[in-house]
């Protein structure tokens, strides 16, 4: 199933980027009854392309325009910062609008068949630095849990154009990235999130103001029903300062993990384990998080608070809410716990490449045997010392194994090199009570082709010693 664009009918549209999210918007610009040019720099993407039936064109050159009245490019290609792709440079020379599957999903979700229905889809998106993959994942649980059909899509799981047209009462959970909010010509979600920012991406944005700007558009373009905005950082507080239109404008729900917020007509907020509901200065609801395995540490208190934030802007009831969060697994690589194994627990966080995802993890958890290393990033390491008083002893491999040796004080470490040796030398000396955190602080590509595969070597290691 896909979801056909609209307004293209008997048009020439361009195609920049034949990956996954490329061929499927060629496919969905068809079916609303475009004609597609399409192009990719790899000769063996566009060998393939063609093989299935794409009209491919050489977009660098001026006659493969004619009669194009759009370009839709890929989220990875940059299109302004450090410098535009040449094919989307010349459709700016050209004057040809530029846009993404994201601006065709908004402009061609609502349809005919929605006159039907009894109650209208939704739309929620999700954006921010950290934790935009599990509050999505875990809105889109609470939904199917609660009953409500629900569809997952954009930069986690299904492209946003492959997802199935509308259903009555649906709700679409999308996760957005920065690339992709950058340049969506069209962004009007029924509710918007904004979890936290974090440099990130920088070369890509010219800078953190233009990363911030880049996801603020989707708070600014079509002006959500009902925005959900972490305040932990200043650019949160500042946004949604710029949204609310009085102290009393409950279409803002402002968001904390450890900040009290009882003076904002709506707000969610974790404290010491507990989230806590707050309208017009009194708390309607609380939840223990502290028992829920899926979401450990304050961080995933946090993604808690986002994703209850957001059932409830589409009237999701506390307790509904508060019983799906027992019932999420968590997402694979995100602190996800493996398996507990004679009193010891084995969290698998691959997905914490950098140290700021790194420092969460070591956060989370008490008396952590730590695997780190892979290949490190700019600055080292240095960053984790608060945290490490958590790590009984470090088991270190990858390129980076000696480097972060250096920089970890006086706790405890091993130069394991391999996961094998890390595993099994982890395993060996943890004691009940203890967990044994992979939490690499790098990148895995000296080792395996990217993050979920070292996470899997990881989990089939952890696996082996329950058989074991």
């Amino acid at each position: 199933m896909m979801i056909p664009v609209q307004g293209v009918e008997d048009q020439t549209v361009a195609v920049l980027g034949l990956g996954r999210s490329g061929k499927a918007t060629a496919a969905a610009l068809q079916a609303g009854g475009a004609h597609v040019v399409a192009w990719d720099d790899g000769v063996d993407t566009r060998e393939a392309a063609e093989a299935e039936g794409l009209h491919i064109a050489d977009l660098n050159r001026d006659e493969a325009w004619h009669g194009v009245t759009m370009l839709v490019t890929s989220p990875g290609i940059p299109h302004l910062y450090p410098n535009p792709h040449p094919v989307i440079a010349r459709a700016y020379a050209l004057g040809v609008p530029v846009d993404n599957d994201i601006g065709l999903f908004f402009r061609s979700y609502a349809s005919a068949d929605w006159d039907g229905f009894d109650r209208a889809p939704k739309v929620i998106a999700v954006t921010g630095s950290n934790g935009k993959s599990t509050t999505t994942a875990l809105i889109h649980h609470i939904l199917k849990e609660s009953g409500r059909p629900s569809q997952m899509g954009g930069n986690i799981g299904t492209g946003v154009l492959s997802l199935e047209p509308a259903r009555d009462g649906e709700v679409v959970v999308l996760e957005l990235s920065s690339y992709q909010t950058e340049l969506a010509r069209a962004l009007t979600p029924d509710v918007a999130v904004f979890t936290n920012l974090t440099p990130d991406h920088l070369d890509r944005h010219g800078g953190t103001g233009g990363y911030f700007a880049a996801k603020r558009r989707l708070f600014a373009e079509g002006g959500p029903d009902r925005a959900v905005i972490g305040i932990d950082e200043p650019e949160g507080l500042y946004l949604a300062g710029q949204l609310a239109t009085a102290p009393s404008d409950d279409r803002v729900i402002r968001i904390s993990a450890g900040q009290k917020l009882d003076r904002a007509a709506w707000s969610v907020f974790a404290r010491k384990g507990f989230l806590a509901e707050y309208r017009k200065g009194r708390q309607v609801a609380s939840i223990d998080l502290r028992g829920i395995s899926g979401l450990p540490g304050a961080h995933n208190h946090q993604n808690a608070c986002a994703a209850y934030a957001a059932c409830r802007a589409v009237g999701l009831a506390p307790r509904e809410i508060e019983a799906a969060f027992h019932s999420f697994a968590g997402l694979p690589h995100r602190s996800q716990l493996v398996a507990e194994i004679g009193g010891v627990r084995y969290v698998n966080d691959s997905k914490a490449t950098n140290v700021d995802a790194a420092a969460k993890a070591l956060q989370a958890f008490q008396r952590i045997r730590w695997i780190a290393g892979g290949l490190g990033k700019d600055g080292g390491i240095a960053a984790l010392s608060p945290w490490l008083e958590h790590v009984t002893k470090a088991y270190l491999i990858g390129h980076s194994a000696r480097d972060f040796a250096l920089e970890i004080g006086q706790t405890p470490y091993e130069i394991s090199e391999t996961m094998e040796q890390a595993v099994a030398n982890a395993s060996a000396e943890a004691e009940p009570g203890e967990t044994v955190l992979l939490a690499p602080a790098a990148a895995s590509f000296d080792q395996y082709p990217n993050f979920e595969k070292r996470g899997e070597h990881f989990t089939a290691l952890v696996e082996g010693l329950k058989a074991g």
